[in-house]
């Protein structure tokens, strides 16, 4: 089968399309060709480098990719939820597993849902992990309210046109926070209004917020506070800043109790709510953003350019 595949670390010039065995599905696993699948940070983090500095080597992933659409074409004898041809999505990296850059890749049946017939491969590629950090980021604030206000910082990616759509289904006001060349994709997502970061601190221009949602983490905790209403949550679903992300369970607490504010990390439960994504797509409000889709062949290319914090929505690659 094809496969994108890298033997060391290192950027995107690492990887390329190689012909490898196909693998064989374990008992309690099905094999899914796959048609689609999407790009995410692990995905350009694992490229880079290991995740623990003791890690050494060559990489133990050397096929990445996480999230994947595909067709079930082999299922294991202890398999029960899935027959041959079901249409499937879903995230595999739960106890490092990878291998979506691929044309065949094996996974664990509980990593796996039906996708909605409506929904193209390309779509469902698009939803498992950041689907689930907006759902899940959405609702570290408590149960949705008619006009509560949310700015979605680092807005143009995956997380934030997927949050936006199911916000504004909540009845939500959403601000969107990134680079004014993501604007136009960004407002026909839905976005109320919008802030350009590189001429605007949304911390200091003194407009606040009932919850804040950041793909990015780049500021200390107090700057956050300072941009929520009373009662407002802060909820991060990660970034680049190791010692910002460390620093918000540290503090939050502290926070908590002198301003009456939240600030938590929002921890990824993969393929907890796809079953609300299918049913939010049903329903015509959720349609994910795609960039591209672009061929495994440019894959190399594709992972640059997310790298580069260029793309619009989700990166999507075709298999």
């Amino acid at each position: 089968m094809k496969a994108l595949v890298r033997d060391r670390y290192g950027p995107p010039d690492v990887l390329e399309v190689r012909d490898v065995a196909q693998p064989v599905p374990a008992a309690r696993q099905v094999l899914v060709r796959v048609h689609a699948a999407s790009i995410n940070d692990w995905d350009w983090g694992l490229l880079n480098g290991p995740t623990f500095p003791w890690q050494r080597g060559a990489p133990r992933q050397r096929v990445l990719g996480s999230d994947i659409a595909g067709e079930v074409v082999e299922v294991g004898s202890g398999v029960r939820r899935f027959k041959r041809g079901d249409r499937v999505y879903g995230d595999l990296s739960g106890f490092g597993k990878w291998g979506g850059f691929a044309e065949y890749v094996c996974a664990s049946e509980k990593r796996l849902v039906l996708k909605s017939p409506r929904m193209t491969f390309v779509q469902a590629a698009a939803l498992p992990q950041a689907g689930q950090l907006a759902v899940q980021a959405l609702a570290a604030a408590g149960p949705p309210k008619e006009g509560r206000t949310i700015l979605i910082n680092g807005a143009g990616g995956g997380v934030g046109t997927i949050g936006v759509q199911l916000a504004k289904a909540q009845g939500a006001v959403v601000t969107g926070v990134d680079s004014a060349a993501k604007f136009e994709t960004m407002r026909r997502a839905g976005f109320d209004h919008v802030i350009d970061y590189t001429k605007e601190d949304f911390t200091r221009i003194g407009r606040r917020y009932d919850l804040i949602v950041d793909t990015k983490t780049t500021r200390q905790p107090f700057d956050y506070i300072r941009a929520l209403n009373p009662r407002g949550t802060y909820a991060t679903v990660g970034g680049p800043s190791m010692p910002h992300l460390l620093k918000i369970p540290l503090v939050g607490w502290w926070y908590r109790l002198t301003t009456g504010r939240t600030i938590r990390i929002v921890g990824l439960r993969p393929n907890r709510d796809l079953a609300y994504m299918n049913q939010q797509f049903e329903k015509g409000r959720l349609v994910p953003v795609i960039d591209g889709p672009y061929p495994l062949s440019e894959g190399r290319e594709a992972l640059r350019r997310f790298g580069a914090g260029e793309h619009l929505g989700k990166i999507v690659l075709i298999i």
